[in-house]
């Protein structure tokens, strides 16, 4: 049995509106699909610092949303490491897209920089009135930041800034369609679900 049918037998409720949603987690959810199929208002981009598009999720948010998208980022003058910055969606589903650089892996701050891009896309988020943002796994790929390592630095990232930001509702959804990388995140999130009811 696959692991995300394991947890729905084991009663983790999914929305009506969208079955491969898992949670909540302390308000935060796991998504087993392509994360440009996000139903969330905002999806986010792990960029590279040119926002000029690249491979993987980045390219395929860039492919997904259309020129539009590149014709936005170019005006934008590029990204640091660990900030962030906000374009339209465009053509995918998501209203927004918040563009974030993550580290490469290993450099100086890594772990700092790597927490610093939620933290930055979820303040952008408030800011805009954002009530629902999906995250893909930053740095994971060619960055190569270890799978482990940067799961736990995402749960934690923000299951910190909801705590700190409990007056603001937002959905947080964490998207793979990676089995080992979802796996990591439900081990993650099951975590810090644990803590909050016996800390």
């Amino acid at each position: 049995m696959a692991l995300r049918d394991e947890l729905r037998r084991d009663g983790i409720p999914a929305p009506p509106v969208c079955h491969s949603l898992t949670g909540p987690f302390e308000g935060m959810w796991l998504d087993d699909r392509d994360i440009t199929l996000s139903e969330c208002e905002c999806i986010v981009n792990p960029a590279n610092g040119t926002l000029h598009g690249d491979g993987g999720v980045d390219g395929a948010i860039y492919r997904a949303a259309g020129q539009g998208l590149r014709t936005e980022c170019a005006a934008l003058g590029g990204c640091r490491v660990g900030e962030a910055k906000i374009t339209g969606g465009y053509r995918l589903k998501a209203k927004h897209v918040i563009h974030t650089v993550g580290p490469r892996y290993p450099s100086a701050h890594c772990r700092e920089d790597l927490a610093k891009c939620y933290t930055a896309s979820l303040d952008l988020a408030r800011e805009h009135g954002i009530h629902s943002i999906a995250f893909p796994s930053i740095s994971t790929g060619k960055s190569s930041y270890p799978q482990k390592e940067a799961c736990e630095i995402a749960v934690r990232a923000v299951y910190a800034w909801l705590a700190e930001n409990s007056a603001y509702q937002l959905k947080v959804v964490f998207s793979s369609v990676d089995p080992k990388i979802y796996d990591l995140l439900y081990q993650d999130l099951r975590r810090v679900q644990k803590e909050a009811v016996c800390p």
